[in-house]
């Protein structure tokens, strides 16, 4: 029988992504196809609505607040400490807003996932709805990567093309891009599950 395998998700916010996630998990039965589940949901922020929303799913939450300590790379230690009391296979970043240092991917190279709205290598960092617009592009979308040392700058995994309308607001863009991420993120975890990551 193959290893469980064990994700633990991170979030900032409402934690759509991650709530996605379970979703899928609940309705793709990921613990029966490939032994497979979330096992932890971390945050940075105490205030984080994801939080609720992991518990009400029966998902073990944890705050790691940034505020707290008083370098990076004391948070990113503290972090490290807390992820890896659950063993996980994959760590997926979903809506978490903080820069990670070098040390913290190196120690999770390979298991560090992540998904922004944008068709990278477009538009990394932020507010890239309204860059996208002010560049006139036709298709904005939403990508896959592993993480890496860099900005949104690690190999891809998936990605999902989203058109842009004569109308679009960096808004509504990026509700319809929202909504592609949503079937994005767990259809590329479900194909690192099936190839065994």
């Amino acid at each position: 029988m193959a290893q469980p395998q064990r994700l633990v998700v991170l979030i900032s916010g409402r934690g759509s992504n991650m709530e996605a996630l379970l979703q899928a998990a609940q309705r793709r039965r990921w613990a029966a196809r490939w032994g497979a589940q979330v096992v932890a949901v971390l945050s940075n922020r105490p205030q984080a609505q994801g939080l609720q929303v992991a518990a009400q799913h029966g998902v073990a939450t944890e705050v790691v607040d940034h505020q707290a300590y008083p370098s990076r790379e004391a948070f990113d230690a503290a972090l490290a400490q807390a992820i890896d009391a659950h063993q996980p296979t994959l760590v997926l970043l979903a809506g978490f807003m903080r820069v990670l240092g070098a040390g913290f991917v190196a120690r999770y190279q390979g298991r560090l996932l992540n998904i922004h709205p944008s068709l990278l290598p477009a538009f990394a960092g932020l507010n890239t709805h309204a860059r996208a617009l002010q560049a006139g592009c036709e298709v904005a979308g939403a990508t896959v990567h592993w993480v890496d040392e860099g900005l949104d700058s690690g190999a891809i995994v998936a990605q999902a093309v989203v058109p842009v309308l004569p109308a679009d607001t960096p808004e509504t863009l990026g509700q319809r891009v929202l909504a592609a991420e949503h079937r994005l993120y767990p259809r590329a975890v479900e194909r690192l599950l099936a190839a065994g990551l």
